[in-house]
């Protein structure tokens, strides 16, 4: 179903009178109801690995393990009454957030946020990282299939500034996940024991 762009005065109850079937390829950007794109399977791959390189810090903190942090795919968070989005992978400090993030849609602001580009990139580049930085997500993930790269935001004062730029061939540690170390190319179908240092 095509949702045409309007002139930015959609809400989240206009977004949830939408049947959740439908709903679930829709996002509330800016007052405009915009239809995600399928996935395909360079993004779906990629999502995959992300969730599980930081399904070790998805625990309490403390211990061998890093841990502090809770983690959901492709839940609706809402951000204000214009935006409420759908995000790729997004993560709570259990330190600001002790209890798991519940309900539809989340109404906790994430710490961070993963969004993997598709066919509309300049959603997740430029429209939605605007609305991250003025809701202070203290880090914004953009990992991209097709150029094969990680991009690391992290908000400060001024607003986000780029932490981190990675290709397929580095070895990273990015934050806020940097006690453990990524293989980039591992997100775009390397083994992590094939992958180069």
């Amino acid at each position: 179903m095509a949702y045409p762009a309007g002139s930015g005065h959609k809400t989240v109850e206009d977004l949830f009178a939408i049947p959740e079937e439908e709903r679930r390829r829709v996002e509330l950007i800016e007052g405009v109801l915009e239809e995600r794109s399928a996935p395909t399977g360079e993004h779906g791959g990629a999502q995959a690995k992300l969730a599980a390189f930081v399904g070790p810090f998805h625990r309490r903190p403390g211990g061998a393990r890093p841990g502090g942090w809770w983690f959901v795919t492709e839940v609706e968070v809402y951000l204000d009454p214009k935006n409420t989005f759908r995000p790729d992978v997004t993560g709570w400090r259990r330190e600001r957030c002790p209890e798991r993030p519940r309900g539809t849609p989340v109404r906790q602001r994430p710490d961070w946020i993963c969004e993997i580009l598709s066919t509309n990139r300049s959603r997740d580049t430029v429209k939605k990282l605007r609305v991250y930085q003025r809701h202070h997500v203290d880090h914004y993930w953009i990992v991209d299939p097709e150029a094969e790269t990680l991009t690391v935001y992290r908000w400060g004062d001024a607003g986000y500034v780029t932490a981190l730029v990675a290709d397929r061939h580095e070895l990273v540690h990015a934050e806020p996940f940097d006690a453990i170390p990524l293989r980039v190319g591992v997100l775009f179908g390397d083994d992590d024991e094939d992958a180069e240092p």
